[in-house]
């Protein structure tokens, strides 16, 4: 069994030593070259890399790569993960697809509904006009995607590996839909973001294609490795804003840039939840310049001095709101003159949504503190 598993990428990076992992450049007709294998050759649609992401890959591979018994891909950060917690091998692989249609990830429950999340960060027409398109083109569909988009569960990422016939055929499927509604699509005003649609309504449509032909999953592990290069650049503009004092600034940038990339709070980018710690810190010096005239920045501005004291801080509330604090969190509490009512007020209302027990939590905390 021959099986080859694209690992997708528009960054450099360091791809796994097993050579059934194959880095694929997507969207290098664009770019620079990686020195990877590229989607640019042969029947390629590798120009749409803005509106398509990884699906330039995926086409490619549809199109191009043929010598194989069983394929999929992966990105340069995820990767599908055996239960040890380690990426596949072959043998792992081939042993589960003796039982199993497709390997993917596991199945995601959302909130509300898949149609109200599309739309908290998407254009909600696009979904409609995706749907029509379907209906139009595989009214035997129109059922499971009905039910699917007003239900909570969608597969994500464009993670998966499945014979090279099921693989076929789902792209086959997919980009005839995908192409139809790029037809029907004004672009006009669409950031960056909202330009990479097809690639965020294909991981809800794999939903729809495997529910529908009733495919055996094995539901795998995503592992992160490392995290986005826009998030490590983002993390290094604002240490240098933290550096200069200027938590304005930094509040300016980070939702200049969070309107941009809404995706960048999500916990596939903020993989360590520094991002989150950020905005905490911005608001913290907010409050405290202007009820003290002073903030924490005058006392630290290191960018991972602050972030290990609000992760501490975080660590000690987070524990007293539980019921499960310990000796570390009241010597860190009393010993630390940088904690003011401010920052323990602020960090109190970010885990505690009960009004009653916050102001509880928040007195015992500041009668700890003295102050």
């Amino acid at each position: 069994m021959k099986i080859k598993l694209f690992t997708v990428t528009h960054k450099s990076f360091t791809p796994p030593p097993d050579p059934m992992y194959i880095p694929l450049h997507v969207g290098r007709t664009n770019a620079g070259d990686l020195g990877f294998l590229g989607d640019d050759t042969g029947d390629s649609i590798s120009h749409l890399n803005p509106y398509f992401c990884e699906l330039t890959g995926m086409y490619w591979i549809w199109k191009n790569y043929h010598a194989v018994d069983y394929t999929g891909i992966c990105h340069y950060r995820r990767y599908l993960l055996n239960e040890e917690g380690t990426i596949f091998t072959h043998e792992q692989i081939e042993n589960l697809l003796q039982s199993y249609d497709i390997l993917t990830t596991k199945l995601l429950t959302l909130p509300g509904s898949y149609y109200d999340g599309f739309g908290a960060n998407h254009h909600t027409k696009d979904l409609v006009n995706t749907g029509d398109v379907l209906k139009e083109k595989y009214p035997e569909y129109w059922d499971t995607f009905q039910e699917l988009v007003h239900g909570p569960h969608t597969y994500f990422g464009n993670i998966f590996i499945t014979s090279k016939e099921n693989y076929d055929h789902y792209c086959e499927w997919l980009f005839d839909i995908l192409f139809e509604v790029q037809k029907r699509t004004d672009f006009t005003d669409y950031n960056d973001y909202h330009k990479r649609l097809f690639g965020f309504l294909s991981e809800f449509l794999q939903t729809v294609w495997i529910r529908y032909n009733n495919l055996s999953v094995y539901e795998c592990m995503v592992g992160m490795v490392g995290e986005k290069y826009e998030t490590r650049k983002l993390k290094e503009k604002l240490a240098e804003f933290f550096e200069n004092r200027d938590y304005a600034g930094a509040r300016t940038y980070f939702m200049e840039y969070y309107e941009k990339r809404p995706d960048v709070l999500m916990e596939a980018s903020d993989v360590t939840g520094e991002l989150r710690l950020c905005m905490q810190i911005i608001s913290t010096c907010d409050f405290e310049d202007d009820a003290y005239g002073t903030c924490i920045l005058d006392i630290f501005k290191d960018y991972h001095s602050l972030i290990g004291h609000f992760n501490k801080l975080n660590s000690a509330i987070n524990h007293f709101i539980n019921g499960v604090h310990k000796d570390e969190d009241l010597v860190f509490l009393k010993e630390n003159s940088s904690i003011t009512p401010v920052s323990v007020e602020i960090g109190v209302q970010l885990f505690c949504q009960d009004e009653v027990k916050r102001k509880e939590i928040t007195k015992k905390l500041l009668g700890l503190l003295n102050i």
